[in-house]
């Protein structure tokens, strides 16, 4: 495949993954719009008791993943996340001039997905769903945020490695069980800082919250790309290790 056609497929998946997964974090806070929370644990998310609504969120990020994996692994390999596509480099299974491109069609991606999320939905997606950008939630610290980032995309990573990158790896599962690993993430580190676990996929929903909205969250930004490119960095370098004779 030429690297136009792998950057493309870079660029469509992340789109499926923002607008489906992100999207379903704006619609939850938009059907919960004027509801109060039952108890501490629920602030900004929904009104089901919290879990259950990042289950949800959880699980539609878990489909949009699967399908794109399956509709375009044989084309890119379908990183879908900027920390993915720095990790395989570092561990040398993808070549260095294609990681600015592939970067490049990610946020490319994101960003189209929030800008035409906003477009289906309306401005509420925007001024009540934010788009579903991730931040820390009330008394998460910007260490604290930055940590359950790197640990939540540190699983996925061990989990891309085992099932995707290795050739020892029994065909067929790797979309299912990346998807379902990423929901399960979701579903229990949502509510400290969001569970992004990948810069592109904070960046869109970032970049269309700010010209859409004039809101910004930028200053969060860094957590999103420190702590996913650290988790990934140290589960592809950990399973290296532990795979080496």
């Amino acid at each position: 495949m030429s690297l136009m056609k792998k950057s493309m497929a870079e660029l469509v998946g992340t789109f499926l993954l923002v607008y489906f997964g992100a999207g379903s974090a704006a619609i939850t806070l938009m059907i919960a719009r004027g509801e109060s929370p039952p108890n501490q644990f629920n602030i900004g998310i929904g009104a089901l008791g919290g879990l259950a609504d990042w289950l949800a969120i959880g699980m539609a990020f878990a489909i949009a993943i699967a399908a794109s994996i399956y509709a375009l692994g044989r084309i890119s390999g379908a990183h879908l996340n900027p920390a993915v596509t720095i990790a395989l480099w570092a561990t040398r299974r993808f070549p260095a001039h294609d990681v600015g491109p592939y970067i490049a069609a990610q946020l490319l991606g994101a960003a189209l997905a929030s800008f035409l999320f906003a477009a289906s939905v309306g401005m509420d997606a925007v001024r009540v769903g934010g788009l579903g950008a991730p931040a820390p939630f009330p008394g998460i610290s910007y260490a604290q945020a930055i940590l359950a980032e790197a640990i939540g995309t540190f699983l996925l990573m061990l989990t891309i490695m085992g099932v995707a990158v290795d050739e020892r790896a029994p065909p067929g599962f790797a979309g299912l069980i990346i998807g379902l690993t990423v929901g399960g993430i979701i579903t229990t580190t949502g509510n400290i800082a969001g569970a992004s676990l990948n810069p592109a996929r904070t960046f869109g929903p970032y970049l269309g919250d700010y010209i859409l909205g004039q809101n910004s969250l930028w200053q969060f930004f860094p957590i999103y790309v420190i702590g996913p490119v650290a988790g990934a960095l140290i589960a592809a370098f950990l399973y290296d290790f532990l795979c080496r004779d």
